[in-house]
């Protein structure tokens, strides 16, 4: 084996998953170094605090407290950027691509905001950047989109991006709790982060299907011009709704283009998915996504999102993958034709809809609210009425016919103004998915 070709590979940013490949690595190193006719060296380590204890044992003399160390060793040909954050991660990732070298990301953040600059850094100085690990981890939903599928262009892709999310969902369909319930529980067992926010409002989530979107359409469609909820606001009455109608909820990612005019139309929030869908039966922190490509039909991938083993597993697969190229004489990756599509108008996203209202409990209520849907031309398909936790209050949870984003907001917005509607309205789409 002395006379193998040695890859150097340094980690910046030694937290769960940086710790998941140095272990599997070493643990499997001579398995990759058959495979690839190559020496695997992990160098060197970047981490914050020299001095903490870590779950896998790292020589003194590997670790550094100062990443641009690696991104800029001339002896290190590959830099995993596992650190996170969009500032010094983004400065040593740059750092390394100009110097020719391959970067591996786990960093979904990154890539969401920074993705062209990124690439362009790459092109220019003949290096690579790879970032399976950055959406639904352990699923090789990238390589599928970049090479399985590469003969297809992408009607709809649709997917349960976030185990966090998800892992809540379940739990309050299947024992009957309250979302603040399950969430510190859910923090307790680490599925959470203290501070939750970005993944139980969307804003995970909405990172992952803008990296989708370029992948599969070569177009960057920035957060803030998605549709992004959470799922803070689903309560008991919601998911028993649902199950008695043949639904699931889930958080989904939705990223769909017209065949006619080309508009994209991106979206992240919670839905009512048919039980017939197979993404309504992933449950826990299982993420899964469907992709309808027009030659191959549904393809449909399930795995672990996240965690140590599932996101490390994603992150090694970009390393061997780097490898391979480099021994080839690092040729140029395939990468999505750059489109600007234009993004759909919301009167062009059109679907069905579910409303819950807390309304006083009094005369003329029910006509008030009709009066409010017809203004906006918005058919009311089922009315449900329940028992509302307010003294003199009653819940009313209403469907629609087919409707649009346009004249659904604005009923929203008109029913939010009566003063018969206690709180807010709280809406939800209801997924087809039909071909």
């Amino acid at each position: 084996m002395s006379d193998l070709p040695i890859v150097n590979i340094g980690i910046c940013g030694l937290g769960t998953v940086g710790q998941g490949v140095w272990k599997h690595i070493t643990r499997s190193r001579a398995k990759f170094e058959s495979r690839l006719g190559a020496r695997l060296v992990l160098k060197s380590a970047s981490v914050r605090d020299l001095g903490k204890k870590r779950s896998v044992r790292v020589a003194k003399s590997r670790l550094t407290d100062d990443p641009m160390a690696l991104a800029t060793d001339p002896k290190i040909q590959i830099v995993c950027e596992l650190m996170g954050g969009t500032t010094l991660a983004k400065d040593v990732t740059l750092a390394a691509l100009r110097l020719g070298k391959t970067v591996i990301s786990a960093n979904k953040a990154l890539v969401c905001e920074h993705g062209p600059e990124l690439f362009a850094a790459a092109r220019e100085h003949g290096g690579h950047y790879f970032f399976e690990a950055s959406v639904a981890g352990g699923i090789p939903i990238i390589k599928a989109l970049r090479e399985g599928l590469v003969a297809n262009r992408f009607r709809r892709i649709y997917g349960i991006l976030n185990g966090t999310c998800n892992y809540i969902l379940t739990r309050m369909e299947r024992e009957g709790l309250t979302y603040p319930v399950i969430l510190q529980e859910a923090k307790a067992l680490g599925y959470a982060e203290a501070e939750e926010s970005l993944d139980v409002d969307g804003w995970d989530t909405a990172h992952k299907a803008s990296i989708l979107t370029h992948l599969a359409h070569g177009t960057w469609v920035p957060t803030k011009a998605m549709v992004v909820e959470g799922i803070t606001q689903i309560t008991q009455a919601d998911i028993q709704h649902a199950k008695e109608s043949g639904f699931a909820i889930k958080l989904l990612a939705v990223i769909e283009q017209d065949e006619k005019t080309d508009e994209i139309a991106v979206s992240v929030a919670p839905m009512l998915l048919p039980r017939t869908k197979v993404l309504a039966n992933v449950n826990e922190v299982y993420n899964g996504i469907a992709v309808t490509g027009d030659v191959v039909g549904e393809t449909i991938y399930i795995g672990r999102g996240a965690g140590q083993d599932a996101t490390a597993s994603a992150v090694i697969s970009d390393i061997v993958d780097a490898i391979a190229l480099l021994l080839r004489g690092n040729a140029a990756l395939p990468e999505p034709v750059e489109h600007n599509y234009p993004l759909a108008k919301p009167e062009n996203l059109t679907g069905r809809y579910y409303l819950r209202l807390d309304v006083k409990d009094e005369p003329g209520v029910l006509a008030k609210i009709a009066t409010v849907t017809s203004k906006s031309k918005v058919s009311i398909a089922s009315l449900d009425q329940r028992p509302s936790d307010q003294t003199g209050a009653a819940s009313l949870i209403l469907t629609t016919h087919r409707s649009n984003e346009k004249a659904i907001r604005s009923t929203v917005n008109n029913l939010r103004r009566l003063s018969s509607v206690l709180g807010e309205p709280f809406l939800l789409r209801i997924a087809s998915f039909e071909d």
